[in-house]
């Protein structure tokens, strides 16, 4: 009897330590604000027309509010195993957004891996972050936010190829891409490298609907280095019967250099519709300046040029400038104004989810509030 007492004593501890060795987190973020713009469209559609102001309690003014559910299970030996699930919804009503197909409803429309990572690196297989989004982030003064920032150019971009907003399936780079593995290395001497690659699925075509990627980062001393390239086949609404056709390719080398409280940002991008340059031939300038006046406080800005190297009629500049003051470690609050300056068919709107009109300038602001839990 006591042996069995003792087997079962041993076989609780072990358990117990192997359950202590894993953790599952419940995390997120709520964003939301008001909203002024001087002009505004129902849609990024290249024909929509100019509906005049709106006044508006606006969702995700520095990023998405989302929710999300990450767990590892340490697999010893330093490897671990790991998953994510996390989706986006709408602060002012609740709704889900941001589904891949249109007209579908996505929970987990943001991420959701599953993965191993160790001493080689991780790699995740599923809906995610396509990498060339973080080397954005890294190298913009103002990090790639929802308002007046690298973010919105490039997606700026993407509405001056012809695309419409109803489908996370762009034309020019990826904010998310489905069925994709990706590779992050560790870092060597402040470097590392990603790079991915998503099937695409298709019977008989082995190029229907893939993604490549392969992304080059560097940080250390102050010094955030990116370059970037991004390939993609039957993109922007494909047809119902890919053909493997290469219609997306975004090229992009940015820098940020940060020296006591200063920083400084530049980057430089073309996207193109290598199929086709006569459809979408596009040139990305960025520069960014910010100041951190307390660890509480900072201002950030940013210049944003975008170009049609088809047409030079079609072109566009925005400026933004915010301020953020964190009442806390997970409370934001924030303001900021920004102003574009769209010429041509150009439709660059200065904050996500609110469109501008074709050749309409426009000037916004933003105030509001950020938790992280």
């Amino acid at each position: 009897m006591k042996l069995k007492l003792g087997a079962v004593a041993v076989l609780a501890t072990v358990a117990g330590a192997a359950h202590a060795q894993s953790s599952v987190t419940l995390y997120g973020a709520i964003d939301t604000g008001l909203l002024y713009q001087s002009t505004s469209a129902a849609s990024y559609a290249g024909n929509a027309k100019n509906l005049g102001h709106v006044f508006s309690l606006k969702d995700a003014g520095i990023y998405a509010s989302f929710w999300g559910i990450r767990g590892t299970e340490d697999l010893g030996g330093g490897y671990k195993a790991n998953f994510r699930l996390q989706g986006v919804f709408n602060s002012g009503t609740g709704k889900f957004g941001l589904a891949d197909a249109t007209g579908a409803t996505a929970i987990f429309n943001m991420q959701s891996t599953v993965g191993i990572s160790g001493p080689f690196g991780s790699v995740d297989f599923g809906r995610q972050y396509a990498p060339m989004i973080f080397a954005l982030a890294d190298t913009d003064v103002r990090s790639a936010q929802y308002f007046g920032s690298v973010l919105g150019a490039w997606l700026g971009l993407n509405q001056a190829a012809h695309w419409t907003g109803t489908n996370t399936n762009v034309p020019i780079g990826a904010l998310y891409d489905d069925n994709a593995i990706v590779y992050q290395s560790p870092k060597f001497y402040g470097a590392w490298l990603a790079l991915e690659y998503a099937p695409g699925g298709v019977a008989g075509q082995f190029q229907g609907g893939t993604r490549e990627s392969a992304v080059l980062r560097y940080s250390n001393y102050g010094l955030n280095l990116a370059a970037v390239y991004y390939s993609g086949h039957d993109t922007n609404l494909a047809a119902a019967t890919p053909t493997g056709l290469e219609n997306n390719r975004f090229y992009y080398f940015g820098g940020k250099y940060t020296f006591h409280a200063l920083s400084v940002s530049v980057g430089y991008g073309v996207g193109q519709d290598p199929s086709n340059l006569k459809s979408a031939d596009l040139e990305l300038v960025s520069a960014g300046l910010g100041y951190q006046f307390t660890p509480f406080f900072k201002v950030t800005s940013g210049f944003y040029y975008m170009k049609d190297r088809n047409d030079s009629a079609n072109h566009s500049s925005e400026f933004a400038l915010g301020a953020e003051y964190n009442l806390s470690s997970r409370t934001l609050l924030y303001a900021q104004v920004g102003h574009v300056n769209n010429r041509g068919t150009m439709n660059q709107a200065i904050t996500y989810g609110a469109p501008v009109a074709p050749g309409v300038s426009t000037t916004a602001a933003n105030i509001g509030i950020r938790h992280t839990f």
